[in-house]
């Protein structure tokens, strides 16, 4: 009797131990359940917030300072605040022509580039310059109001006109040209002479006086000519003159990552399409 007794109770101990052993792991099990649920459900928000999260701007806190010819302030601004939005690199523009420009880059030393509105005009400057990358071209045009009152279809036209408009020979890119043209033209003296000649400081001076019906006709960047009031001359004379826009890099440049940041911005196609928009053609 004593050894049966003492077997029941064995057997009867061993089921105990199973079914606790049984019901601690089904604890467990459910614990690590729970606990891995709940790691899922707080890892999720995180990695949501972090795959939504803006990219870090890699030029923050950083600046340059550029120049560049007033003729190409509205592209060129378009451009320097899609790189500044990007990288969140402050862009300091300064928009003039040439000569002041040339001027200023002489008596401060100062400044990171120069977009000039053709190489020749980082010849006074050549010692402050770096590199120089050529962007786009930059085609001078003979332009017209919109009605063409004294019927100008070439340079030769221009003998007769009332008044031609130019851009400062001796201070812009774009004087310089017309100079030259109306010179090999046989035209610049006589037009000088009988004061029919009108100069301005900058090429959008141009477009916006012909509009305003304030000439006969006018030499000016192709890309200026964009208000209704005025109209290209469909004239093969000024293609001899073709220049293009050089991106100068200044030997004053004060942060190397920012100013490569900026070079290599300026061949991307985000800064390619923003010149076309505005009349540009690719070198």
């Amino acid at each position: 009797m004593r050894r049966r007794i003492t077997s029941k109770t064995t057997r009867n101990h061993c089921i105990r131990m199973v079914c606790t052993a049984a019901i601690l792991s089904l604890v467990a099990a459910m614990s690590l359940a729970g606990c891995a649920g709940s790691s899922e459900s707080n890892s999720s928000p995180n990695s949501s917030a972090q795959s939504n999260a803006p990219a870090t701007k890699s030029l923050e806190g950083a600046s340059l300072d550029i120049y560049c010819g007033a003729g190409m302030t509205d592209p060129f601004q378009e451009i320097s605040d899609a790189f500044a939005d990007e990288t969140g690199c402050a862009m300091n523009v300064t928009f003039a022509n040439a000569a002041q420009i040339q001027t200023q880059i002489q008596t401060t030393e100062e400044g990171d580039f120069f977009i000039a509105g053709s190489a020749d005009e980082l010849k006074p400057v050549e010692s402050y310059v770096d590199t120089s990358t050529d962007l786009v071209k930059h085609i001078p045009v003979l332009a017209v109001p919109a009605d063409n009152p004294a019927n100008i279809s070439s340079l030769a036209d221009l003998e007769n006109a009332r008044m031609v408009l130019v851009g400062d020979p001796e201070a812009t890119p774009i004087g310089k040209i017309a100079k030259k043209a109306l010179t090999e033209a046989g035209l610049w003296d006589a037009l000088d002479a009988r004061g029919a000649l009108t100069t301005t400081t900058t090429a959008p001076q141009i477009a916006t006086a012909l509009a305003n019906g304030e000439g006969d006709a006018g030499i000016v960047w192709k890309e200026n000519v964009k208000s209704d009031g005025a109209t290209i001359v469909d004239t093969t004379d000024l293609d001899p003159f073709v220049k293009t826009v050089p991106a100068a890099r200044l030997t004053c440049s004060s942060n190397a990552d920012a100013a490569q940041a900026f070079s290599d911005f300026l061949q991307t196609d985000t800064a390619k399409e923003i010149w076309a928009k505005y009349g540009y053609e690719q070198v």
